[in-house]
């Protein structure tokens, strides 16, 4: 089945050349030019993946996905002008799961978002894979309902943020590199921006974590990478 792809960009030649390249790649492309259209067109058309702007009219990129966030858990690539460092962790913490800094390219583009729509398959298919409830000391990943808890606390989790945590959970104890977990947990077969893993295991560790500043579970090792541990 052919994926469908969500578009959410003001800028109409930005967004005509989005449309055409994904076009040509076989996706089935709809399209919004403000935020409170986007969550009208993501509610009706189920998009399978959705790039949004921050910048937008009537409602931010920001509001859009902490909305959209509470409601669906389809993959969110933001897209931004702007190069502070604080736009992109914001548009991570919320709920997206990677962004770009425009002008980007749109090979990697494309490359980034094939990566995120085979996850999301892989996701999708993980609950008849055997590995029903996972534990680590005391947090449990419960794979087949996609939900995460820390004693009898249920966690708040993004998707990626669960997959993350499914990962970990799943090779406990071993190390992995920024770059490794960009691999298998992101899916990119390319060098990607590390800092997108980074925000999410610091995000991850202030929902699992009871000092996240000296982290009992989730565990950096220096220069190496990062390990979940009971």
């Amino acid at each position: 089945m052919t994926a469908k792809i969500l578009v959410v960009e003001d800028d109409r030649n930005l967004l005509d050349t989005l449309k055409y390249n994904l076009r040509k790649e076989g996706y089935n492309v709809v399209a919004a030019v403000d935020g409170v259209e986007a969550l009208d067109v993501a509610r009706r058309g189920k998009p399978d993946l959705i790039i949004l702007d921050i910048m937008l009219p009537k409602l931010s990129g920001f509001e859009v996905c902490r909305i959209l966030r509470k409601e669906m858990t389809v993959p969110i690539m933001m897209l931004t002008a702007k190069h502070e460092e604080v736009d992109k962790i914001v548009g991570l913490e919320i709920g997206a799961d990677d962004y770009m800094t425009k002008p980007f390219s749109m090979r990697e583009l494309l490359a980034r978002l094939g990566a995120m729509l085979r996850r999301a398959k892989m996701t999708e298919a993980q609950p008849g894979s055997g590995e029903a409830l996972l534990k680590v000391g005391d947090i449990e990943v419960d794979i087949a309902r996609h939900k995460a808890s820390r004693g009898v606390t249920g966690l708040e989790l993004t998707p990626k943020e669960f997959d993350l945590l499914a990962f970990l959970a799943r090779n406990k104890g071993f190390v992995f590199s920024r770059d490794q977990l960009l691999e298998r947990v992101w899916g990119y077969d390319f060098a990607g921006d590390t800092r997108t893993v980074d925000v999410h295991i610091r995000w991850l560790r202030q929902k699992i974590e009871t000092d996240p500043n000296n982290p009992e579970h989730l565990i950096t090792v220096r220069g190496t990478g990062y390990k979940l541990e009971g």
